[in-house]
């Protein structure tokens, strides 16, 4: 069975068939979204009157999108003109009437109705476009514009069969006079005309009463009704006629007011005052009466509005004549607007990203524009473009959308910023444009290691210096931003002679200055090497490192050191020179040394003090001591030199040391002058302190243990005689430190002597010394009087093991010790052999000076 139009079986199965056209449409859309994830387009058809809160259709389904896709991505619905009638939940992800819609309220009589909008997301960015057709119900019932007032009409009575008067969708009361005519304009619709099928008799009947009823063709059936009174004139029995049923004229959308578009004429067969026609527009819908206008008497239609092709494309109008007895003829203006280029395109920002990642891969989505344009076809064609030379491109998406995308890499470094112009323009003539500009910051990804301002650094600081003063100050830069930029200095662990280097300086970490952390001396540490690092805080942090060498600067803080003749507190050096020395006779050399350097250790020799000065002469700059003039016999035995050494500093400072001299050519000679050879003594202010505070000790722990003493000596004297026998002398107790001597031979006492040692000698007799030259006497006040004779050749020293005897000398106060002979040999023999090595000897005078 055929489904009638309006009935329900006709909307159910006209419902199964959209439905099944909407699938379709959905995995089409669905299909093309998998294509082209920048963008998705669905379409929902729906019923008028849906009741608030009905569900339309589920887009995260039918976008292939999950719950949690569409609340990330802060899913919205963005531009549409009618975006109000729906609600999009993104919690379960469909969308809903947000209010009820009057499909003739939203559309009129445009077939179809529907309403689109965008559904934007983001991170990352997508587009989609959703379209809602409503679909018409029969909700309402023809209504006529004045019920209450009944539809009047004066007909002449001499009205030819056939007449017509324009009505709307109407069924006409039976009746004897008229019909109803249906007809069908170009565009579709239709209209009603009441025919006079039968002449009017006004004699007869004057006045008609009909009633006209409005039905439509929804199910149920809805209808209207009104009174139609007709009245019948008398004799005017020809109506104006027009001489074309329908005209046609084409206007610019520009025109000005009072332009003339086209003219119409009627004419009417009667005469006089039946004749005169009257033209007038009736019919016109929306905005038509405000546009357009007629003069009644010719017939001519003006522009009386602003046409505006963008909101009216095409315009009907009814135009009427009427004569003087009521007649009237009717025809249709067909008026076409003819679009010029008169809107430029418009931009709107969808959605924009206000900074950029340096990292960020050419294809990133920037934003995203929606750009329109009024017009029509070339006219309402756009090009978007980027003014300038930027790493960007413009893509199209959906229907009048462009993404603006990146198009290469950045580099913050280069460029932290871009000012962005985009410019629609569209293909009218002259073609029309429109621009908008974009701020886009590029934001920092820490890229860049912080580099110094040298390869290395290199630094100077004077020794004894003040702990924590500054040193100098390293620089390091980053190219980078904000935290990435912020660089900290760290001191890598290192070793400086086996310690840490932080126990030499320290480094301040956000301003880089080195500082010492101790007091510097040259003469142990000539120089520092280190190594910075430079690190930012970006995460994760990227670092550089220098190498730094701090030079130790000398300081004059050291006085010369005498390392030859070598001065022993009590002893006494005597270089000896014969009588018959030639002038420039090497004496002997002063060796010194400065630890300092540089100039601080060049040496410089003075002769400050002579007994002779005209004997002796010292090289400034060897130290060497010679003679200026030939020896005599005049000239003293005893000859004592002071020679001042001085370093080359600022200031500068010295040492003294004193050289002693014997002018002889045998050593009896020496030893006959020297044993009345006094020296001065020099006392320092602290080891006087310090050898009273020792004598203090001493006394105290003297006093205490005298008696343990005593009676320890007194017992170890008994013992001794007890064990003493045989060729060993009972001898009287001696300090344990010398020894009895018993004179024998034949020589003068003072020179041979024979050892015996007691029980109690525990200390050498001998002592062994190496003099500086070939010809030095040493005398020593703190041995029991040994005198050595030493040699440059070492072969003397290894033939025999040499004896020594020693006696006290009553006139002199003073113990001396001397080479006598060997244990076998006689002691002349031994005193001869003395001077055989003369002057090229070295003898050693130890002398203990009481």
């Amino acid at each position: 069975m055929m489904a009638l139009r309006g009935s329900p079986t006709y909307i159910s199965l006209r419902w199964r068939l959209f439905c099944g056209l909407r699938r379709q449409i959905g995995l089409l859309m669905l299909l093309l979204h998998a294509m082209n994830m920048v963008g998705g387009q669905i379409r929902y058809s729906i019923p008028e009157e849906m009741k608030k809160g009905s569900v339309i259709g589920n887009v995260a389904q039918d976008l292939g999108l999950d719950l949690k896709r569409l609340h990330s991505g802060r899913a919205r619905i963005v531009t549409g003109e009618n975006v109000h009638y729906t609600e999009l939940k993104t919690d379960k992800g469909i969308l809903v009437v947000n209010e009820r819609i009057d499909r003739e309220q939203l559309c009129g009589d445009i077939t179809p109705c529907s309403f689109s909008f965008e559904v934007i997301l983001e991170n990352p960015m997508e587009l989609h476009r959703i379209t809602v057709e409503v679909l018409d119900i029969n909700d309402h019932a023809p209504v006529f514009p004045n019920k209450d007032k009944p539809i009047s009409f004066e007909i002449s009575e001499s009205a030819v069969v056939g007449v017509q008067f324009p009505l709307q969708n109407y069924v006409l009361s039976p009746n004897d006079n008229f019909i109803l005519k249906q007809h069908a304009n170009p565009d579709g619709s239709k209209y009603v005309e009441m025919v006079l099928q039968k002449p009017l008799d006004r004699e007869q009947r004057p006045h008609l009463s009909l009633k006209l009823i409005a039905v439509d063709g929804g199910t149920p059936q809805r209808s209207g009704t009104v009174n139609i009174d007709v009245t019948v004139l008398d004799a005017n029995d020809n109506a104006p006629v027009f001489n074309q049923s329908v005209y046609k004229a084409s206007v610019m959308e520009n025109t000005m007011r009072g332009t003339n578009i086209i003219t119409v004429n009627a004419t009417d067969a009667d005469s006089g005052s039946n004749g005169v026609i009257v033209y007038s527009l009736s019919k016109m819908k929306g905005s038509a009466a405000d546009i357009f206008s007629i003069d009644e008497n010719t017939g001519t239609i003006s522009v009386s509005g602003q046409i505006d092709y963008e909101k009216d494309r095409k315009y009907e109008v009814r135009v009427e004549a009427r004569d003087q007895g009521g007649l009237t003829g009717t025809s249709k203006v067909v008026l076409d607007v003819i679009d010029v280029n008169d809107n430029a395109p418009v931009i709107n920002i969808m959605s924009l990203s206000s900074s950029l990642s340096e990292d960020s891969r050419p294809g990133t989505t920037i934003a995203i524009l929606n750009v329109k344009d009024a017009d029509s076809e070339k006219n309402g064609q756009i090009k978007c473009s980027i003014d300038g030379k930027h790493p960007f491109k413009i893509e199209s998406s959906l229907t009048n959308y462009y993404n603006l995308v990146s198009d290469q890499h950045f580099d913050r470094e280069s460029v932290s910023e871009y000012n962005i112009t985009i410019t629609a323009t569209d293909f009218g003539t002259p073609p029309l444009c429109s621009s908008t500009k974009l701020h886009l910051k590029i934001s920092d990804v820490n890229d860049n290691a912080p580099f110094f301002d040298k390869s290395s650094y290199s630094a100077q600081i004077t020794e004894n210096n003040s702990p924590g003063i500054s040193i100098f100050a390293v620089s390091a830069r980053d190219s980078d931003w904000n935290q990435n930029a912020r660089i900290s200095y760290l001191l890598e662990d290192t070793q400086v002679s086996g310690s840490p280097v932080s126990t030499y300086v320290s480094l301040n970490s956000e301003t880089g200055v080195l500082s010492a952390v101790r007091s510097f001396d040259y003469e142990q540490i000539k120089q520092l090497q280190l190594v910075v690092k430079a690190q930012d805080g970006g995460s994760p942090p990227l670092s550089s490192n220098v190498t730094v060498k701090i030079l130790i600067q000398d300081q004059n803080d050291n006085p010369p050191q005498v390392l030859y003749p070598v001065q022993t507190g009590g002893s006494l050096v005597a270089e000896m020179v014969p009588r018959s020395a030639d002038v420039g006779y090497l004496v002997t050399k002063v060796v010194a040394v400065d630890v300092d350097s540089g100039q601080n250790a060049w040496l410089s020799y003075k002769l400050q003090k002579a007994t002779d000065r005209a004997l002796f002469e010292v090289g400034l700059q060897n130290g060497e001591i010679r003679t200026i003039r030939q020896v005599t016999d005049k000239d003293a035995v005893k000859q004592r030199l002071t020679v001042i050494v001085e370093d080359n500093g600022q200031p500068s400072r010295s040492a003294t040391v004193i050289v002693n001299v014997a002018v002889a050519d045998s050593f009896p000679e020496v030893l006959s002058e020297f044993t009345d050879f006094t020296q001065d003594k020099e006392y320092n202010d602290n080891l006087t302190f310090y050898l009273v505070l020792a004598l203090a000790v001493v006394s105290f722990l003297f006093i205490t243990c005298l008696v343990v003493i005593i009676s320890v000596k007194i017992y170890r004297w008994r013992q001794s005689r007890i064990l003493c026998h045989s060729n060993l002398p009972v001898i009287p107790y001696y300090p344990p430190r010398y020894s009895d001597t018993l004179g024998t031979g034949t020589l003068q006492h003072v020179y041979n002597y024979e050892v015996c040692r007691t029980t109690d000698s525990r200390k050498s007799d001998c002592k062994f010394g190496r003099a500086g030259s070939q010809n030095v006497l040493i005398m020593d006040p703190s041995s029991t009087g040994t005198m050595q004779r030493m040699q440059s050749e070492t072969s003397i020293l290894d033939e025999t093991r040499l004896s020594f005897r020693g006696e006290k000398l009553e006139t002199s106060g003073k113990y001396f010790c001397h080479r006598i002979r060997k244990k076998t040999e006689p002691l002349t023999s031994g005193v001869d052999d003395l001077f055989k090595f003369k002057p090229f000897l070295t003898f050693a005078l130890l002398i203990n000076i009481q």
